[in-house]
């Protein structure tokens, strides 16, 4: 067994379906607006009056048998001591057989240039008032007018065309000593992170006392993000 194994439990009870963890992601990630590292599945069925209403966070599992690592031909998808599914796109050849292979659609190739309608956003919101997306950028001497360069620190800044991407459990902050984003924003204290491989970890306490559940448990990936209770 490895020394640590990061992982995460999302207790749907306490999950008031605000959706400030995709948002927190998008930031702290320069996630494109194309997809979404971390995102949700919204399920209604029944009729009125007898409905019922699911609200279920989405991320990548970072699955002890993750099928994009197993898939990706180069190792540029790649387990870490910790854990961790990361991607490492110095040996990707952009085949996106990672995204192909993951049963949870958790794996993004931008088709396009990221970000291009802000690069080349030149319509401000008031003529003469405000600057447009580009001079904010440019004078900022950064990507994007809205930029977190700490994301660079382990993965390109913005990932450039083709490569894949994908939730990194904040890989950067970890390595300081932070939690990831989505953790830190929520406001009901409903994603749980830590050590699964130890006992008195948080997450592992909460296994305990709940029973835990994975998403598509049938694929055989053993996911390392865990839900508990019902929304």
């Amino acid at each position: 067994m490895a020394k640590k194994q990061y992982g995460m439990v999302i207790d749907l009870h306490a999950c008031v379906g605000c959706s400030a963890c995709d948002i927190a992601c998008k930031r702290e990630n320069n996630v494109p607006h194309s997809f979404a590292w971390s995102n949700h599945i919204i399920e209604t069925r029944g009729t009125f009056p007898d409905v019922s209403y699911r609200y279920i966070p989405t991320l990548c599992n970072h699955c002890t048998d993750a099928p994009c690592v197993l898939n990706c031909p180069t190792t540029a998808m790649y387990k870490s001591e910790d854990g961790l599914t990361l991607h490492d796109p110095d040996k990707c050849i952009g085949c996106a057989t990672c995204a192909v292979s993951c049963p949870y659609g958790a794996i993004f190739v931008n088709h396009e240039e990221p970000f291009e309608e802000i690069r080349h956003d030149e319509s401000p919101a008031i003529a003469g008032c405000t600057s447009t997306g580009a001079e904010v950028a440019k004078r900022g001497g950064v990507p994007l007018p809205v930029y977190n360069p700490a994301r660079a620190a382990t993965l390109p800044g913005v990932r450039p065309r083709g490569v894949p991407e994908k939730c990194t459990f904040c890989d950067h902050r970890l390595a300081v000593g932070e939690l990831p984003a989505c953790v830190e924003a929520c406001p009901a204290g409903a994603r749980i992170f830590g050590d699964l491989n130890d006992p008195d970890s948080a997450p592992s306490r909460a296994i305990a006392k709940y029973h835990p559940k994975v998403r598509n448990p049938e694929k055989g990936t053993r996911p390392n993000v865990l839900y508990i209770r019902d929304y």
